[in-house]
């Protein structure tokens, strides 16, 4: 790495995240300030418009916790929607699963994709070739509008955070479309943002999806290089009763190739909601 490095840094709240490194990919596309950071301690990292998304050492701390509950919870899951995700970490631990035979990403910045698959290989890898993953260059919205009903076995939502483009995929509108172009067991996964660093878009997502699904249940844990670091996903379904058993024959297999996630993980990560965001939800029911 040239000593010449820098400092960048995410502001949120009067806080500042930072990473030293290098810079090896900047540019704007239509929709957002791309930049792609070599650094010594995480790897390669990726900044949407001043905000960390990912990088190469941290990144199975988010992408494994919003995929696998939902995955190994479904005994078939054969079509899954990936809405967002242009890094390749969410394709990749979907198309782990042998039982997942077509996955539909759809990415609004296509240079996104473009930049990841340059650079950032240690996230998507071969998942970028794999036959069973089709990429629709779209707006998220607008394709789950034009789906047909009782299509998916599982949406993921892997979207960055609210923003002028990205605000509709926080929409009660969005997650009813979700719920009409899911199967009768279908699961959606989003990831809902930080009880601490964003209270407010946390408890809309919660109560958004509440009122729109018979079921959910939020699960906590930490992404080292997020704001605050602890982060949230938050799991919707139509069932009626509780949703996230484990019922994939898959799951041993899983666990070893995750570095992250297992069951007695996922156990613990479901309890541990903080009691201010209890509180909070308690009074806001009322």
């Amino acid at each position: 790495m040239k000593k010449n490095k820098i400092w960048i840094d995410e502001i949120c709240n009067n806080s500042r995240y930072g990473l030293a490194g290098n810079i090896i990919a900047k540019c704007n596309s239509k929709y957002q300030e791309i930049i792609i950071l070599e650094t010594e301690e995480y790897g390669k990292a990726l900044m949407l418009d001043g905000c960390w998304m990912t990088t190469d050492q941290g990144e199975k701390y988010y992408h494994e916790c919003l995929v696998h509950p939902a995955l190994s919870s479904l005994k078939n899951s054969s079509k899954i929607l990936i809405i967002g995700g242009g890094d390749g970490g969410t394709v990749r631990e979907c198309l782990k699963y042998k039982k997942v035979n077509y996955l539909d990403l759809v990415e609004i910045d296509e240079e996104v994709i473009n930049l990841s698959k340059k650079y950032l290989t240690n996230i998507g890898g071969k998942s970028w070739s794999d036959k069973r993953l089709h990429i629709n260059i779209e707006d998220g919205f607008q394709w789950v509008k034009k789906t047909e009903d009782n299509y998916y076995d599982a949406i993921i939502i892997d979207s960055s955070d609210p923003s002028d483009f990205a605000n509709n995929l926080f929409s009660p509108k969005f997650y009813t479309e979700c719920k009409r172009v899911l199967k009768k067991h279908g699961i959606l996964a989003t990831q809902s943002e930080s009880p601490e660093s964003f209270k407010k878009i946390h408890l809309k997502i919660y109560f958004s999806l509440k009122n729109t699904f018979k079921n959910i249940a939020t699960m906590y844990s930490f992404v080292p290089f997020y704001p605050s670091g602890i982060w949230s996903w938050t799991f919707a379904s139509d069932t009626d009763d509780y949703f996230l058993k484990q019922k994939c024959e898959e799951i041993k297999s899983i666990e070893k190739n995750c570095e992250i996630w297992n069951s007695k993980f996922q156990e613990g990560a479901f309890k541990m909601m903080p009691s201010k965001i209890i509180r909070e939800i308690s009074i806001l029911k009322k």
